[in-house]
């Protein structure tokens, strides 16, 4: 098996309302000690354009723009195998959540959590909602495109145009 991974703590702010969840750190992210810290990985540039907290900008000035508007970012896997970065290499039987009953009943103005990704959505509906011990029917889920650059069959201006559902219901909530 190869070596554990552990991921990082969520990005918060105070009253976030959307949660966007990967499915764990790339090895650059590790490496960086930063989400989404691959250049390549589309993530950054998307929240650039919904929310001036694009990649021109130090990491700690994008997370802080990105927390204030009520945005924020976690992984489902708190600890995981996967040799490399490709979320097809996870292994599954290494995986281990994140503690999500925690988050929601800290974090009570969550009401939409949007996947980076079939991966990510797939590991919490297996692994976390049947784990989840209060119901937390406020919880609205979408699954969006990965932004990972091994997500090719969708370009940038694609991937945007699906991911603007955040920035729409980012206006309805505030």
């Amino acid at each position: 098996m190869a070596k554990l991974n552990k991921g990082f703590p969520p990005l918060l702010g105070s009253r976030p309302c959307i949660l966007v969840l990967g499915s764990m750190p790339s090895v650059l992210s590790l490496q960086r000690a930063e989400y989404y810290g691959n250049p390549r990985n589309a993530f950054w540039p998307l929240m650039g354009e919904l929310f001036a907290a694009g990649p021109e900008l130090p990491y700690a000035q994008r997370a802080a723009r990105l927390t204030a508007a009520g945005i924020a970012v976690w992984d489902v896997v708190a600890v995981g195998a996967r040799p490399g970065s490709l979320d097809s290499a996870i292994d599954m039987r290494s995986v281990v959540a994140n503690d999500f009953d925690a988050l929601f009943a800290a974090e009570p103005t969550l009401t939409h959590v949007f996947f980076n990704g079939r991966k990510a959505e797939q590991i919490y509906r297996r692994r976390v909602l049947p784990a989840l011990t209060e119901a937390h029917p406020r919880l609205c889920y979408e699954c969006l495109p990965s932004t990972s650059p091994a997500m090719a069959s969708l370009d940038f201006s694609g991937k945007l145009r699906r991911w603007q559902v955040i920035r729409d219901v980012h206006r309805e909530l505030v």
